[in-house]
């Protein structure tokens, strides 16, 4: 339900709040007042079109606010699935604004919590149906009649679409890749042969990062033996002394610690450089002793450098091909091994896909015949209900038929539906787009709508002057069948006809003021005095007599 709605600066309205009941909730005033404005912003609010023209002249940005209360369970989980806490109160908030540019945006908010348009749209789906005289031309659109028939579902029927949709899709995947595979199959065979290369190819080399990773470093060392050999011994006989008896480092190193030692009897601070010089001789004896292990080892191989020189360059052109880099090699052979094996999976061999396509077909056909059969049995329940309604409204003679043909496999199903109606006995049943006149459309819609009302979820109904075009019996017929309505919920309605007015549990006069070049509307909440004057208007126009006056207060004591 609606409780109360806030809209400052959209279009004429500068500042209006409006609280709201249960039961029917009349909105009346004159043709350009703004009572469609406000239907306007209630759209706005639950989804609608943004557009600079709802801002007010002068003003930043348009601001609409609703308070709406509902227990729905299905309306829970869809504020869950956006990370909205599931209330039964809850806050809806739209703001337009006018960028630099002329352009304009909207920020959207549920509970004060931002959401973008999508979330606000499929929330406000739950909380008002707004119904107007546009809404007509769905009746006068057959391609209209198949989405309209399955509103009417409960949430078993919606199981059952919903299955089949889901298999209709699969299907439509398996034999869009089987057309593929047939269309390209020379294409097919060459991506599998190239793949298959490329894998053999990378394979082969038996790629290890670790150890690859020190083949640069190793053929170094190969390469430049001979002079790490000569630094090497260099090294050593600089330390040692070499075969000519020359002096080495390390004598020299002794000759100083011994030096030093002698030394200490006559000034101990000398003990402390000895020991340091000792310290040292003994270190660069440790590097001599190495340097000669080091030079022992090395060992020049000229078929382990050829070997390295080959798979540096075998390593060279994978990573020219696949790289830069080794890694980037293994990632590419991973991902092409992946769809390597996809491609030549059993599943996907033109037979075993042929195959999958003819049992998913089968299975849709079956899912096809479930969900024709439940709506065979939804439009006999729709077309008995209708008729009933109908009845209410003055149309006790007509009668309303759902009529099925056969069609092209779609996500909707293999089968279409288009409304028939026949007005009178005796004229045959005829295309409901074909027949009925601008009265009986009416009826009809709202024999439709007050069918369906027993069935949605929706919190509110609002009827934008769904009774255009009818008057005297059937005009009160309407009034009392959107009465009813409002019994099992809630109805705010647009009205210029005194019977659907004054039926009407509250009523809101909207009035236009202009002051200069200002045009501003204003909502005032009726009293009983202001009601009679109102639907007194009605009956007799400007020029209000008493005896348009009584009949107003009759009308009005009726209801």
């Amino acid at each position: 339900m609606l409780e109360e709605i806030s809209i400052k600066n959209f279009a004429i309205i500068q500042e209006v709040s409006l609280t709201f009941e249960a039961g029917m909730t009349i909105l009346t005033g004159e043709t350009g007042a703004g009572k469609s404005i406000i239907i306007d912003a209630m759209m706005l609010l639950l989804g609608g079109r943004a557009s600079g023209d709802f801002i007010r002249h002068g003003a930043e940005k348009a601001e609409i606010e609703g308070l709406f209360r509902s227990a729905s369970k299905e309306l829970a989980r869809v504020l869950e699935s956006y990370g909205l806490e599931a209330t039964q109160e809850l806050i809806l908030r739209r703001e337009v604004l006018l960028s630099g540019d002329g352009s304009t945006r909207s920020v959207c908010r549920v509970n004060g919590q931002l959401v973008t348009l999508a979330a606000l749209r499929e929330i406000g789906e739950f909380l008002i149906d707004i119904h107007g005289q546009h809404d007509n031309q769905e009746l006068m659109n057959a391609k209209r009649h198949l989405a309209m028939l399955d509103e009417f579902g409960d949430a078993e029927f919606e199981q059952v679409r919903a299955a089949y949709q889901a298999i209709f899709e699969d299907y439509r995947n398996l034999r869009g890749e089987l057309v593929q595979r047939q269309k390209n199959a020379t294409e097919f065979a060459q991506r599998i042969e190239i793949l298959q290369f490329q894998v053999d190819e990378i394979e082969t080399a038996e790629i290890d990062l670790e150890r690859d990773a020190g083949l640069n470093e190793r053929r170094e060392k190969l390469v430049h033996a001979k002079e790490i050999a000569d630094d090497l011994n260099r090294a050593y006989f600089a330390l040692e002394g070499d075969e000519a008896n020359e002096v080495g480092g390390l004598v020299s190193v002794r000759t100083a610690s011994d030096a030093l030692l002698g030394l200490v009897k006559f000034d101990k601070d000398y003990e402390e450089l000895s020991k340091r010089v000792e310290d040292a001789f003994y270190s660069l004896e440790d590097v001599a002793e190495e340097l000669s292990k080091a030079a022992e080892d090395l060992e020049f191989n000229p078929s382990e450098l050829t070997a390295i020189e080959e798979r540096l360059g075998m390593l060279g052109m994978l990573k020219k091909k696949y790289g830069p880099d080794l890694s980037d090699v293994m990632a590419y052979y991973e991902g092409i091994s992946r769809e390597l094996s996809n491609l030549t999976g059993s599943e996907n061999d033109l037979e075993s896909l042929s195959n999958a396509v003819k049992e998913k077909q089968s299975e849709l056909l079956h899912a096809a015949d479930a969900l024709n059969a439940s709506r065979h049995e939804l439009a006999k329940t729709l077309e008995a209900d209708i008729k009933r309604e109908l009845a209410d409204l003055y149309m006790e003679k007509a009668d309303f038929e759902v009529r099925f043909t056969a069609a092209k496999f779609s996500a909707h199903g293999n089968e279409s539906v288009e409304f028939y109606i026949q007005t009178n006995p005796g004229e045959g049943f005829k295309p409901l787009a074909k027949t009925a006149s601008g009265g009986e459309l009416s009826r009809l819609m709202l024999a439709i709508k007050s069918s369906f009302a027993r069935h949605e979820n929706k919190t509110a109904i609002v009827f934008d002057e769904v009774d255009t075009g009818v008057s005297g019996r059937v005009a009160q017929a309407i009034a009392e069948k959107i009465y009813k309505i409002a019994k099992s919920g809630q109805v705010l309605a647009i009205s210029h006809l005194p019977q659907v007015v004054a039926i009407a549990d509250v009523q809101y006069g909207i009035e236009k003021a202009v002051a200069g070049d200002v045009t501003t509307s204003t909502v005032t909440r009726l009293n009983a005095a202001a009601r009679v004057e109102e639907v007194a208007k009605m009956l007799a126009g400007d020029k209000v007599t008493q005896e348009a006056r009584a009949q107003a207060k009759l009308l009005l004591s009726k209801n």
